[in-house]
């Protein structure tokens, strides 16, 4: 039913699938996720809709092969089709009433940025993208998002590429220059959100992150994805994914996010071992 219809590579660890789901295109927004299983037994991924047409009837995922559960997904292909995807997800990133503002992308969290940048652009806001990787060979979507911003920074840690440096850097060389941001809206790792965060706190510029925890069924039963937020407990699948960043209990959020990286570890060794069974 949800045939993949394009698989593409975007750097050696990163894909971008685009899959038939119509009904989940007719409803979908920028800042959604949807819930898929690759095979029948396949443990549930959340990914964010990195784009969708609903004229179509399709959305793109864009994922990182980083685990078991991404490693299974990437050994389908072309005309196969996903066992199940639920969705959308999720609210929404507000996005009506902004005339100025930016967005700042890290890494795989460019693929959630892009559309809402997109959809902002689309709006008639003036749009200022930074968008930062480690080196040339992980950069993403940048042809996507110089089309969608009236200004765009894109930094590698090394300088190979772009301008050298980290986006909080380039974010506050924008905001000292006379900038004046309805919202900057910040989605990546944990600790660059954090630390974009600290620079707009500074500024008073008002700050949306959007969160990733851990996350099992999407409907905010399981508690898994839950975070604090301005002292409350909040679920990033049903109150998220968008949250303002200066309430945001980052250390928090770090230190529950890396609970499962030593099963995670185990997972990802025991699915190489698996797909090279097959392949052999």
């Amino acid at each position: 039913m949800f045939e993949i219809l394009k698989k593409e590579a975007l750097n050696p660890t990163v894909v971008r699938m685009t899959i038939s789901a119509p009904l989940i295109a007719r409803k979908a927004e920028p800042g959604q996720f949807v819930i898929l299983r690759a095979r029948e037994n396949s443990e549930r991924i959340p990914l964010t809709v990195a784009d969708f047409n609903r004229e179509a009837g399709t959305v793109t995922i864009i994922y990182q092969i980083v685990g078991a559960g991404t490693m299974e997904l990437n050994t389908l292909q072309e005309g196969d089709s996903l066992h199940d995807l639920v969705g959308p997800l999720g609210v929404a990133t507000h996005t009506d009433g902004m005339k100025k503002v930016c967005i700042v992308g890290g890494g795989v969290g460019c693929a959630i940025a892009y559309p809402v940048a997109k959809k902002l652009h689309e709006l008639g806001a003036e749009v200022h993208s930074v968008v930062g990787f480690r080196n040339q060979e992980l950069v993403i979507l940048e042809d996507e998002f110089r089309s969608v911003s009236n200004e765009l920074r894109l930094m590698t840690d090394d300088g190979s590429y772009g301008q050298k440096g980290l986006v909080t850097a380039a974010l506050e060389e924008l905001i000292q220059q006379g900038n004046q941001y309805d919202e900057v809206i910040a989605i990546g790792p944990l600790v660059m959100m954090k630390f974009v965060c600290q620079v707009t706190k500074k500024y008073g510029v008002k700050t949306i992150v959007s969160m990733n925890p851990i996350m099992i069924d999407g409907t905010g039963m399981c508690g898994g994805c839950r975070l604090t937020v301005g002292g409350e407990t909040k679920f990033a699948c049903v109150d998220g994914p968008d949250f303002d960043g200066h309430l945001v209990d980052f250390d928090e959020a770090l230190a529950r996010g890396g609970m499962y990286r030593e099963f995670e570890a185990h997972a990802r060794e025991a699915a190489c071992s698996l797909l090279k069974k097959e392949v052999e």
